[in-house]
């Protein structure tokens, strides 16, 4: 095993659009043990994730001042709300299981009066330094984190943290739902690539 072969693994799962998906099948090939496959991708997924939770709004936000950047910046809000489209739809699933006519709460925004009244799930602000806070219910917790955890095109780390933060949810549910994810999708990736009797040798 070269040092060299684990920042490979470790710089393409960093990679947006790529991932583990990419990155685990990259170790295989290059023959490291899964278990060490499997950390250096799952650290190299998560490391772009606080930082797209913390700064990609203030980051969207100035680039969209400039002309030059306004269509990819306009092409990922469209791609968030898109995806968090599928979001809601996965926790609104999970939390109505017996339909919306049982009286089952739904987490949907509710956008606060101009007369002040507190809203109970997401507010927002006047344009001007606007904020937007969502409170994240278990069953969007649940949706974000199967989201993150599929490696179909278009879902992974980097997508999730996206949506979640532009999108106002609370940075460490979010960040839980996303490594949760994350180490799911780690282990999916680790037994279609080594199969399940290599990702077991480590056992027996």
């Amino acid at each position: 095993m070269k040092l060299r072969d684990t920042f490979w693994v470790l710089f393409i799962s960093m990679v947006p659009l790529i991932e583990l998906r990419g990155a685990v099948p990259v170790g295989a090939v290059l023959d490291l043990p899964f278990y060490v496959n499997y950390t250096v991708a799952v650290i190299g997924n998560l490391i772009p994730v606080p930082f797209i939770l913390l700064f990609i709004p203030k980051i969207l936000d100035f680039l969209e001042r400039f002309k030059l950047f306004r269509p990819i910046v306009q092409w990922l809000h469209k791609k968030a709300d898109k995806n968090r489209g599928k979001i809601d739809k996965a926790a609104a699933k999970g939390a109505e299981p017996s339909g919306i006519n049982d009286g089952a709460k739904v987490d949907t925004p509710t956008y606060e009066a101009e007369s002040g009244a507190k809203a109970d799930t997401t507010t927002y602000e006047a344009e001007s330094g606007a904020t937007v806070k969502t409170r994240m219910s278990v069953g969007t917790f649940i949706a974000l984190m199967l989201f993150v955890l599929i490696p179909a095109p278009g879902t992974g780390a980097w997508t999730g943290a996206l949506v979640a933060s532009l999108f106002g949810f609370g940075r460490l549910k979010s960040f839980a739902a996303i490594a949760l994810g994350v180490l799911g999708c780690g282990v999916i990736m680790c037994l279609a690539s080594y199969g399940v009797l290599g990702f077991l040798s480590f056992l027996v």
